[in-house]
C-alpha cells in the first residue's frame, strides 16, 4: 500500500533476536548493519568468524583483493547483470552491470537486494521432515533414502504417474533440462512448471500463429518503436528495468504509449492514452480497435497478401464489433478506441506488449492470438520496432519452457510422439526400449502413457482429489514434489490444502520452506530439502528476449544446501539410473554433474528452436565482452563476438562452429538468415482448403528460393540439387538417424522413429502447449529433416543457400486446430454480466490433460447477486512470484508489510469500508481472506484488486508458528488465491485469476 512506515524495522513476531532487539532500540539501518555484521556479508560472515567480527588491518586489506563476479538477477525476465563483490568467499557487496545491454547500470528494488537472497537468514538450512507434527532435522542420506523408498513403493503399487515432479522457472537451463530428462527416466509426463500458470496461453497462441511461441523482438528493440501498445501488463512494477527501454522510445521517437488495463497502474501513469476496460473482455477490445482499422482501410494490405493467411475470416468476425457493441461489452468508449486505432496506424512500426493480465483467462489463447492478429493487420511483424514483446515473469521461465519442463513436450517443444522420444533417445544414446519400459504399460484409448500429455500443474490437486475412474491415468497422484514452486501462486488454495493432506508424501525442494510447509496440517510425510540459490552454482539462463546469459558461481553453497542438479543426481543414484542419465555428463567433486557437459548435451538435441549454437564458451565470451554490444540492435561491434547478437538469442542455428549470430528479431526478412534474418515458419503444411499457406513472392536477401517454401528435409535437398553440399561426416550422421549403417548412401526413406506399422514413418510431433489438439499440421515428410538431423548439416546447407531451415510461410490468423479457430469473446466462468453470458457463453465441459474440466456447468449459475464485484490480481514492485524469497528479504519486507485489497471509492463508501480498515474478501467458492482495505481510484467501480505475492495466513489465521524455527518470512499475509476460483484455458489449462467475482465486508 506504499505508505511511509514510522519505524526502521519490519514488524513481525519474535524469532530473530538480531532483528527484533536492534529494532526495539530504535537503531537506524546503518547502525543495524554495523551491529549485526550484515554489512560485511550477513550471517555467513558471522558464522565464519565464530560470531564475532574483527577489524581488518592494513596489511590484510592490501594482500586480499576483492573479487568481482558476474551473475544475473534471479527475479524477473529482463536479465539484469549483477556484479557481486566477494571477499574471501563472502559476498560483501554488489553493483548493477553497467556494461550489460539489458540493465545499463540500473536495478529495481528486488535486483538491488539479491545479495540478501543468497545470504538470507530465513533460508532453509538443512534437510527436515515432519515427525509427530514437529519439524525434525535429518541428514541428506536419510532424506534421499526415506523419500526414495516411499516413492518406489508408490511406483510399485500405482505406477510412475502417481508421483508428480513439479519443476521450476528458477532453475538454470541446465537444471531444467536435467529435470525433464529425469522425469523421462522415472517414467512419467506428470512434470510441469510455472509457465503453465503465467504464459502457457502465450506460447500456444503465438506458436500457432507464426511458428515460435516466444517474444519476437527484445526490450532493447523497443527503442525503435514509433508506438507502444501495452495490454494486461504493469512493467513499472513487474519488470521495472524494462521501463527504461520503453521510456527511451517515448522520449527519443515521441512514441505514444497506450496502456489498456482494468486498473490505473504505475505504468498507466506514464501513458499518453489510458484505456480502462472490463476484466476478461480483451478480445472484444482488440476487435473494437481493428474495426476502425478495417473500416478506414488502415491495414497493411500488401503484408497481409504476401505473409498472412486467413485475415478475411478475421474481418468477418471483427465486423460484428462496432463501437456500440464494444462499449457495451468492454466499457471502453468507441471514440477512444478510434483514437487508439488512428494512433497505431499513424505511428508504424509499433510494438504490442502483454503480460499475465492477458493470459490468465479461460479464453487466454484467444486473447494472445487477437494481439498477434492486430500486429499482422498493421504489418508490424518482422521489423525493428514492431513485433510482440511478451514480458515473461521469472528469470528463467523462458528457458525452463524451452527446455521442456512441461507436461506435453520434451526439450525444444518436440512433443511426446514416438518420433520425439526416438530423437531424444538418440541424443541421450539411450536404449529406446528401456525408456519405454520405464513408463506404465497402461493405455488411454490407443495412446500409451509415454505419449500422453501429463496433468498440468494448474490441475495437480485434481490428480489427487478426483475419483481415479475419472482420470486418464492408472491411479491418483500420491506423492507431490514441489521443486522451486510457490503453491500460493495457484488458485483454489483451500482445495490445495485438502490435496496436500491426502497425499502419501509431500516433498519440497527449495532455498526456502515456502507456503507448502504451513498450508497443510499433516503430522508426517512432509520433507523439506534445502536447494541452494542460483548464486551458489553456475549455468545459463534465458531472458525474455530469448538471449542466453551465463551465471558464474558467486559463493559456495551455504549451510547444508546443495545445487538442484546435485540433488537430481542423488535421486538418480537412489532410483538406479545414475549411470544411464549421466553417461555423457561428467560428475565433479561432491557428486555435482558438470554443468558445461549438460549444456553441450542439450546443444546436441534442440534443433527445433536453435538451442544448438550457444556453447558454454560462446556464452561466457559474451558475458566477458558485454561492452562491445550495441545497446539497441544488440549486435556486437568489433571485439571477439563481432557480428553476434548479445546472448545468441534463439534460434542460433547449426552447431557452435557454424558461428551463427543468433536471431534478435524473429521473422525479420530484411537481412540474410546467416546474419539473423528469418521468415515465418512453414509449420502448418503447404496448403489449406486449396489455399496456399506459403509466402507469396517474398524472401530473405540472398535466398536461392525466391518464393515461399516448406521446411527442409533430405529429400528437399536432393530435389534442389543441394545434397552434394553435405559433408561426409554429415551424411554419415544422417544415415545413422535414418537407421542405416555407416557408409550407406543417403536415403529418402523416413527415419526410424521407434514406431511400428503405420506409425513407423510418423514425423516428429512438435507441440507447444496445445492440449488435446495436434498443433504440428505438417504432413509426414520422408527422410531426416532439419529437426532430427543431429549433425546440423541440413540447417547448414539451407542457410548457406540463403534459406530458413524451417521454411518460408504465411502466419495464420485462423488456427483451425483450436476450439475457436477465429478468436472470439467468451464471458468468464464467474461473470456478473448475465446479459452477456447468453450471447457470449463459455465452452461445454470436457476432459483434457487427463482431467475433467468444467465450463458451462459453472457459468450457468448466477453468483453475481451475492458476489457482485469483479476480482482481479497482479504484482507489486517489492515482491516477486509467491513472495517466499522477497518477503524473507529484510530490505524488501520493510517496504511492503501488509497484504491489501484495492477498492474503488464509491464501492468502499457503499460498503461502509474505510481506508486502512481490515476487511474480508470472499470468492463464490467460499474461500475468503482477511486483508487491509486500500480505498483508491486505481480500480474502477465494481472492480477489486489484490496482489498475489503473500502467504502464511489462511482465512484470518496466522500460520507463522508452523514454519521451521528461524525460516519464517519476515512478512506474512493472506494469499489472494484463497479467494480465487476455478477456471482454466480451453487449450493449455491456464488458470483464470484476472476475472472472477467476490464480495467484501468489514472485518
Amino acid at each position: 500500500m506504499l505508505r511511509k512506515k514510522t519505524n526502521g524495522y519490519t514488524r513481525r513476531s519474535g524469532r530473530s533476536p538480531i532483528v527484533v532487539n536492534k529494532g526495539a532500540s530504535g537503531i537506524d539501518r546503518r547502525g543495524f548493519l554495523r551491529g549485526s555484521g550484515l554489512a560485511i556479508g550477513g550471517l555467513a560472515a558471522i558464522a565464519a568468524t565464530g560470531g564475532s567480527v574483527t577489524q581488518a588491518t592494513a596489511q590484510t586489506a592490501a594482500t586480499r583483493a576483492v573479487e568481482t563476479i558476474k551473475s544475473v538477477c534471479t527475479h524477473c525476465s529482463v536479465g539484469c547483470t549483477v556484479i557481486a563483490e566477494v571477499d574471501n568467499g563472502v559476498w560483501t557487496g554488489q553493483e548493477p552491470g553497467w556494461d550489460s545491454p539489458f540493465n545499463l547500470g540500473a536495478h529495481c528494488a528486488k535486483g538491488a537486494a539479491v545479495r540478501e537472497h543468497a545470504h538470507g537468514e530465513r533460508r532453509l538450512k538443512y534437510p527436515m521432515k515432519k515427525e509427530n507434527g514437529e519439524w525434525v532435522r535429518i541428514s541428506w542420506e536419510d532424506a534421499i533414502n526415506e523419500i526414495g523408498d516411499g516413492m518406489m513403493k508408490i511406483r510399485d503399487e500405482s505406477g510412475p504417474d502417481s508421483v508428480y515432479w513439479l519443476g521450476s522457472a528458477k532453475h538454470s537451463n541446465e537444471q531444467a533440462y536435467l529435470f525433464r530428462k529425469f522425469a523421462a527416466y522415472w517414467g512419467t509426463n506428470n512434470v510441469d512448471h510455472q509457465a503453465r500458470i503465467c504464459h502457457s496461453t502465450t506460447v500456444a497462441g503465438v506458436a500457432n500463429t507464426w511458428g515460435y511461441g516466444a517474444m519476437t523482438n527484445s526490450y532493447n528493440d523497443i527503442h525503435n518503436s514509433k508506438a507502444i501498445f501495452l495490454i494486461g501488463g504493469n512493467p513499472a512494477e513487474a519488470h521495472p528495468v524494462s521501463l527504461l527501454h520503453m521510456l527511451k522510445a517515448k522520449e527519443q521517437n515521441n512514441a505514444p504509449l497506450i496502456v489498456c488495463d482494468p486498473r490505473f497502474t504505475r505504468t498507466a501513469a506514464h501513458a499518453d492514452e489510458y484505456v480502462r476496460f472490463r476484466p476478461g473482455s480483451d478480445v472484444a477490445l482488440v476487435w473494437g480497435i481493428l474495426w476502425h482499422i478495417f473500416e478506414n482501410s488502415w491495414e497493411d494490405k500488401e503484408f497481409i497478401r504476401t505473409r498472412v493467411w486467413g485475415m478475411d475470416e478475421i474481418k468477418t468476425e471483427v465486423a460484428k464489433w462496432n463501437p456500440e457493441e464494444v462499449e457495451r461489452v468492454t466499457g471502453a468508449p468507441g471514440k477512444q478506441l478510434e483514437r487508439v486505432a488512428r494512433t497505431l496506424a499513424n505511428n508504424r512500426p509499433g510494438t504490442v506488449i502483454w503480460c499475465m493480465g492477458g493470459t490468465q483467462h479461460t479464453n487466454g489463447n484467444n486473447n494472445t492470438r487477437a494481439y498477434c492478429i492486430l500486429q499482422l493487420a498493421l504489418g508490424n511483424m518482422g521489423t525493428a520496432g514492431g513485433g510482440t514483446n511478451i514480458f515473461r515473469g521469472h528469470d528463467n521461465v523462458q528457458g525452463a519452457t524451452d527446455l521442456g519442463v512441461l507436461a506435453d513436450t520434451l526439450p525444444g517443444y518436440y512433443g511426446l510422439s514416438a518420433g520425439s522420444w526416438a530423437h531424444w533417445a538418440r541424443v541421450w544414446e539411450e536404449d529406446l526400449d528401456w525408456l519405454k519400459g520405464r513408463f506404465s504399460p497402461e493405455t488411454v484409448g490407443e495412446t500409451a502413457m509415454m505419449n500422453l500429455t501429463g496433468i498440468p500443474v494448474s490441475r495437480w490437486i485434481d490428480g489427487v482429489l478426483e475419483d481415479k475412474e475419472n482420470l486418464d491415468q492408472p491411479d491418483n497422484t500420491r506423492a507431490m514434489v514441489l521443486w522451486g514452486h510457490a503453491p500460493n501462486s495457484q488458485t483454489r488454495q483451500k482445495e490445495m490444502k485438502t490435496a496436500m493432506e491426502k497425499l502419501d508424501m509431500l516433498v519440497v525442494v527449495d532455498p526456502y520452506p515456502t507456503v507448502s510447509a504451513v498450508l497443510q496440517d499433516r503430522s508426517d510425510g512432509v520433507y523439506l530439502l534445502p536447494a541452494c540459490t542460483q548464486f551458489e552454482t553456475r549455468g545459463s539462463v534465458t531472458a525474455s528476449n530469448r538471449s542466453l546469459q551465463w551465471r558464474d558461481k558467486v559463493v559456495e553453497p551455504l549451510f547444508e544446501s546443495l545445487p538442484d542438479h546435485t540433488i537430481l543426481a542423488m535421486f538418480s543414484e537412489k532410483f538406479g539410473f545414475h549411470d544411464k542419465i549421466f553417461r555423457n555428463i561428467a560428475i565433479d567433486e561432491g557428486g555435482e554433474p558438470n554443468v558445461e557437459d549438460i549444456t553441450r548435451e542439450f546443444n546436441r538435441g534442440m534443433w527445433t528452436i536453435g538451442y544448438t549454437g550457444q556453447s558454454p564458451e560462446r556464452m561466457k565470451m559474451h558475458m566477458a565482452n558485454q561492452h562491445t554490444f550495441d545497446r539497441t540492435s544488440l549486435r556486437a561491434i568489433g571485439g571477439p563476438a563481432d557480428g553476434d547478437f548479445y546472448g545468441l538469442p534463439w534460434p542460433c542455428w547449426g552447431t557452435a562452429e557454424m558461428n551463427h549470430p543468433g536471431t534478435a528479431n524473429l521473422y525479420d526478412m530484411s537481412m540474410p538468415v546467416a546474419e539473423g534474418g528469418l521468415t515465418f515458419r512453414a509449420r502448418f503444411g503447404v496448403e489449406r482448403d486449396g489455399d496456399n499457406l506459403l509466402a507469396e513472392g517474398v524472401f530473405t536477401p540472398g535466398s536461392e528460393i525466391e518464393d515461399g517454401y516448406p521446411e527442409f528435409t533430405v529429400q528437399m535437398l536432393r530435389d534442389l540439387g543441394w545434397e552434394g553440399d553435405l559433408t561426409d561426416d554429415e551424411k554419415s550422421a544422417i544415415n545413422s538417424v535414418a537407421g542405416y549403417p555407416e557408409g550407406a548412401p543417403l536415403t529418402t526413406e523416413a527415419a526410424d522413429d521407434g514406431g511400428t506399422g503405420d506409425t513407423k514413418t510418423e514425423e516428429v510431433g512438435e507441440t507447444s502447449q496445445t492440449g488435446e489438439i495436434e498443433s504440428d499440421f505438417a504432413k509426414a515428410t520422408g527422410g531426416v529433416n532439419w529437426k532430427t538431423d543431429l549433425s546440423g548439416g541440413i540447417q547448414r546447407v539451407a542457410i548457406a543457400r540463403g534459406c530458413a531451415p524451417f521454411g518460408n510461410a504465411k502466419a495464420r490468423a485462423v488456427v483451425w486446430t483450436f476450439p475457436d479457430p477465429v478468436p472470439i469473446h467468451r464471458e468468464p466462468l464467474y461473470s456478473n454480466r448475465r446479459d452477456l453470458v447468453a450471447e457470449y457463453p463459455t465452452y461445454e465441459d470436457k476432459k483434457f490433460w487427463r482431467v475433467p474440466t468444467m465450463y458451462a456447468s459453472i457459468q450457468q449459475n448466477d453468483f453475481s447477486v451475492d458476489y457482485p464485484i469483479i476480482l482481479t490480481s497482479g504484482r507489486l514492485v517489492e515482491y516477486e512470484g509467491g513472495g517466499d524469497e522477497s518477503r524473507s528479504n529484510p530490505w524488501l519486507a520493510e517496504l511492503q508489510q501488509d497484504m491489501f485489497v484495492e477498492i474503488n471509492t464509491r464501492d468502499a463508501n457503499n460498503l461502509g469500508v474505510r481506508d486502512g480498515a481490515q476487511v474480508w474478501v470472499e470468492g463464490p467458492e467460499g474461500g475468503k481472506v482477511k486483508v487491509m482495505a486500500m480505498v483508491t481510484e486505481r480500480v474502477g467501480e465494481g472492480v477489486a484488486f489484490m496482489p498475489f505475492h503473500f502467504g502464511g495466513h489462511l482465512e484470518g489465521v496466522d500460520l507463522r508458528d508452523k514454519y521451521p524455527e528461524g525460516a519464517d518470512p519476515f512478512v506474512l499475509g493472506e494469499s489472494s488465491n484463497t479467494a480465487q476460483t476455478y477456471g482454466y484455458d480451453s487449450v493449455t489449462q491456464m488458470q483464470e485469476t484476472k476475472a472472477t467475482l467476490c464480495k467484501i465486508w468489514t472485518a
